[in-house]
């Protein structure tokens, strides 16, 4: 728990819901740094303004410095219960921090395609010279079907890749993005740079909203990053392209 955080906000006479407003957050978010984690910077930096602290004196360095050097596994550096646990910032953070390539495998990934801020994203790094690569379900096609019957809602996934589809397509008119549809069977979706990937997890009946999802460094492990970057190479191998 950061003491020195909650202490902070009751001094201010401020609630979990009312920083969550000021700095643009959910209140869960909120909750898990009064629990420990800590903010990115930019969040601990308007943290420290709205409650006029030293940023040190809300998270001590060398607190900090121990949580950094101890990753949950030689493995894993973190894994969420659910994708939908996994914070806005995370993904900001790890497609923003790319400097050579993007990688995106999934079967819709609405969660992305609907996020405006997260496609000005994208198209910013692949303007910055990131070679962006994102690949999609067919919606047409049997596994996706198939998934969508295993997750019990139907046809509603094929719709979901539908929708994606349109709105991942507008950034194709930025040179250094290509999208790829697929009909293969995904037991993970996987969401890469050249530093990172995050792996989200298929689990039978469960939509991938509510699965797990592991956080590896590809420096810290290389061989278990190499294995999922691997798949992509493969199913975009076989994928068919979309054009404008």
């Amino acid at each position: 728990m950061n003491a020195a955080l909650r202490k902070a906000l009751a001094a201010a006479q401020l609630t979990e819901t009312d920083v969550a407003a000021r700095l643009g957050v959910d209140p869960k978010t909120v909750r898990r740094w009064l629990s420990g984690q800590r903010p990115y910077p930019r969040h601990r930096w308007a943290l420290a303004d709205l409650l006029r602290s030293d940023e040190e004196n809300l998270w001590p360095e060398q607190g900090q410095a121990t949580e950094d050097s101890a990753p949950l596994s030689e493995h894993a550096h973190r894994v969420y219960a659910h994708r939908w646990q996994v914070p806005r910032e995370v993904w900001y953070d790890l497609f923003g921090k790319a400097e050579q390539e993007i990688g995106i495998l999934v079967y819709s990934g609405l969660f992305l395609a609907d996020d405006p801020g997260i496609l000005e994203l994208l198209g910013a790094r692949a303007r910055g010279g990131v070679k962006t690569r994102i690949l999609l379900g067919d919606p047409e096609s049997q596994p996706v079907q198939q998934r969508g019957h295993d997750e019990q809602i139907g046809d509603t996934l094929s719709a979901r890749a539908s929708n994606a589809l349109l709105l991942f397509r507008t950034l194709l008119d930025t040179d250094g993005i290509e999208i790829r549809t697929h009909s293969t069977v995904l037991y993970n979706s996987v969401y890469l740079t050249e530093k990172k990937l995050l792996v989200n997890q298929h689990i039978y009946g469960l939509p991938a909203a509510k699965s797990p999802v592991v956080e590896m460094d590809r420096v810290a492990s290389p061989a278990m990053s190499s294995t999922y970057s691997q798949s992509f190479e493969l199913t975009w191998k076989n994928a068919r392209q979309v054009r404008k």
